[in-house]
């Protein structure tokens, strides 16, 4: 079944900040055509759906070309994806390489690696999915991914302020997003006992009723990524042209949006709707999703 879809009206607002990192500037004017956009991120129940309907293969469970790859040895080039992996202790934040390995066999069905399963989080979003993988779910589904502006407009959902919430990073010591709790990446207590993703719905909907648009998982629009925002766009109609076909080139970015649980202050304070990431198309990880648009 697929995800309920929410109309949203539309209108212009103020896109981007600079009052965090640069790739978030400059904040300008976007106008933006009414919309529907899925109330959560897809889960891997619906993604499950979508794999027996078409019998997809995702990026994660291709092997590697050996051509693309000279000199690799063999082994390397067999299916896998990125897993989290806490550390034991404080490292040095500006090596990924601490906390992320490349794990065979890691893929949207066994998202940690080749015996771990989705049994038990069949309502979480689904992870390890690439961009052709999203979007060949949105062309199924009959419905496409957002843009960057679209979605930075639904998780605003009329707010001005720094977070979807407010300018507090918790109001009233309350959790608001699944986030990282503690002290990344080896302590995390868990956003309302969650570490890692979480439920669909399980942290409140914004104004617009949409739920974790911020944190849990990052999200793939189709956007390219920049390394500043372009304001020569004109406005966003409610039917603008589809993106090229992705083609999984590693060397083609997209702009995420929404942080994850993995984000943290320390490190990344991407918990906001003006947050940005780049991503290239080939990537699968522990800690990206994505929702559709109609």
């Amino acid at each position: 079944m697929l995800t309920e879809l929410v109309d949203l009206p539309g209108g212009s607002f103020r896109m981007g900040s600079v009052d965090f990192y640069p790739e978030e500037a400059p904040v300008h004017t976007v106008s933006v055509a009414p919309f529907a956009i899925e109330r959560h991120p897809v889960t891997n129940a619906q993604f499950a759906d979508f794999v027996a309907d078409t019998g997809y293969v995702t990026v994660a469970e291709r092997p590697l070309d050996p051509a693309d790859f000279p000199g690799v040895p063999p082994a390397d080039l067999i299916p896998g994806a990125l897993v989290f992996r806490s550390t034991a202790g404080p490292v040095n934040l500006r090596d990924w390489r601490q906390w992320w390995t490349w794990e065979p066999g890691a893929c949207w069905l066994h998202p940690f690696g080749a015996e771990s399963s989705i049994d038990d989080r069949l309502e979480h979003p689904v992870v390890q999915v690439a961009y052709p993988d999203a979007a060949a779910y949105a062309a199924w589904a009959g419905r496409r991914l957002p843009t960057e502006a679209q979605w930075e407009y639904a998780a605003r959902a009329g707010a001005t302020t720094a977070y979807a919430w407010g300018d507090d990073v918790q109001p009233d010591g309350r959790l608001m997003a699944n986030t990282w709790q503690g002290r990344f990446p080896y302590r995390n207590s868990g956003a309302l006992g969650w570490a890692g993703t979480s439920p669909v719905g399980t942290f409140p909907p914004n104004g617009f009723g949409l739920v974790d648009m911020i944190g849990n998982v990052w999200e793939w629009t189709t956007t390219p990524y920049t390394r500043q925002h372009r304001t020569d766009q004109p406005a966003e109609g409610c039917c603008p042209p589809p993106p090229p076909p992705p083609t999984g080139d590693p060397t083609i970015n997209q702009a995420l949006k929404g942080g994850s649980h993995l984000c943290a202050p320390e490190y990344c304070h991407r918990y906001r709707p003006a947050a940005r990431s780049s991503q290239s198309q080939d990537s699968a990880t522990t800690h990206i999703g994505f929702r559709c648009i109609a």
